[in-house]
């Protein structure tokens, strides 16, 4: 999945699943294959509503990004947002 020839880039995305029943089974399949470029995950249920939101911090090329939330983002009653970072250097990251 990863393609050395392009720029790493640290990003967030951020999931909002609508109707929980019907998507979280085919998000957690998605989120296994690009598992890879996944830095952390954290998920927010919220049962009352029968909606959840999902955030992951990622490390990638943008193909391997743009993939990943194109592919969520194909889902239904699913939204998805994402930003990159800006780095200063190599080690440092503004947001």
């Amino acid at each position: 999945m990863n393609n050395s020839t392009q720029k790493r880039r640290i990003g967030f995305i951020a999931i909002l699943v609508y109707d929980r029943e019907t998507a979280h089974q085919k998000i957690n399949e998605i989120l296994h294959q690009f598992s890879p470029i996944i830095v952390g995950r954290l998920g927010l249920p919220y049962r009352e509503r029968n909606f959840s939101i999902i955030s992951l911090i990622v490390d990638g090329n943008t193909d391997e990004i743009g993939a990943l939330t194109g592919q969520i983002g194909q889902l239904p009653n699913v939204t998805i947002k994402s930003g990159f970072a800006k780095l200063k250097d190599e080690n440092q990251v503004q947001l």
